[in-house]
């Protein structure tokens, strides 16, 4: 929506009364809707923060009765279809639903699905991109309602969330590379929906780890799959958050993706992140792709780093002796 589309969907106007919209990201411009009666349904963390900070009403998941509705597309399939069928459950049947997305996260997939279903109504195409109206009725099948996987026995993951269908190749690697006993208090970054985290729980020496994790549909999978007492959960920014005490043992397989494009900004500030977690003392444990240029970054906030395992595809890395000045660095504090 960054491009303009939903000028030309609102050219008259933004719908009367509340809008639900679902799936607005920060970078969105979303100046033709009056906050006060917008609600904005975004999990990530930091599309949250930034969208509340800019007046409208934030909500995890969406709750109570709108009169329209507004979704943005995601790149899963199954979670832009479970967002179709969550904003029509909130409306009255006949209700107006837009639909907005860029062509590579599926919006014409979407538009072709819809049509074999529904009248479409509005339709604007602009920057890669459309925009779309359908009225809501009866016609939206059931299966479309987003539902849970099971990629590992005793695991769910939410639709669209990171892996699941199966655990990740990399987070297996990682966690067969781990000693066989671990520090204190350690921090999961980028947590998911759990499954690395109850490898780590599974180790002795553990006292306290922490899940952090952007998206709140994978933290609360994640509080339903690691029932551990020791976990505390974070529904959190990995990029910068911060926690009231040291600790001496991270692991993580970082995202490298945002959208489509590959984005290895992202695994470099988790790494600043971990060392400033980290005691001088602490290990960090990752998995990333072997292509992936993470060793200046990981020599520029560690003193020691050393490839560990790991094959064509991944490399294992235990990095020590976090620098000073990266410990030194300010977060954004999240309750322990």
């Amino acid at each position: 929506m960054g491009t303009g589309r939903l000028d030309l969907a609102f050219a008259e106007g933004a719908p009367e009364g509340r809008l639900l919209v679902i799936g607005a990201k920060a970078g969105d411009d979303l100046s033709m809707l009056a906050p006060a009666r917008t609600t904005i349904v975004q999990p990530q963390f930091a599309d949250h923060r930034a969208l509340g900070a800019r007046g409208f009403h934030m909500a995890t998941e969406a709750a109570g009765p709108a009169d329209a509705a507004l979704v943005v597309l995601p790149r899963a399939k199954a979670l832009a279809r479970a967002r179709i069928a969550d904003a029509a459950s909130h409306l009255p049947e006949g209700a107006d639903l837009w639909i907005d997305g860029q062509r590579t996260d599926g919006v014409e997939s979407i538009l072709r699905d819809l049509r074999a279903l529904t009248e479409i109504h509005d339709l604007h195409s602009k920057a890669h991109g459309k925009i779309f109206r359908v009225r809501t009725g009866p016609w939206l099948p059931a299966d479309w309602t987003g539902q849970d996987s099971y990629p590992a026995p005793g695991f769910r993951a939410p639709p669209g969330a990171f892996s699941a269908d199966g655990v990740d190749p990399a987070s297996a690697a990682l966690a067969a590379a781990l000693p066989s006993k671990m520090p204190t208090w350690v921090v999961d970054l980028g947590a998911g929906w759990g499954w690395l985290s109850a490898r780590v729980l599974a180790k002795p020496g553990v006292e306290v780890l922490h899940l952090i994790e952007a998206d709140h549909a994978a933290v609360e999978a994640a509080r339903a799959n690691v029932t551990d007492p020791r976990a505390r959960f974070h529904w959190a920014d990995a990029r910068d958050v911060a926690l009231p005490d040291p600790v001496n043992g991270v692991v993580m397989n970082p995202p490298f993706h945002e959208g489509r494009a590959a984005d290895p900004s992202l695994g470099r500030a988790f790494i600043a992140t971990a060392a400033r977690l980290l005691t001088q003392a602490g290990t960090l444990w990752m998995v990333a792709n072997r292509h992936l240029p993470y060793e200046a970054t990981l020599s520029e906030h560690f003193a020691r780093v050393t490839e560990t395992g790991g094959d064509a595809r991944f490399k294992i890395i235990e990095a020590t002796g976090a620098r000073r000045d990266a410990r030194s660095r300010s977060g954004r504090k999240v309750r322990a």
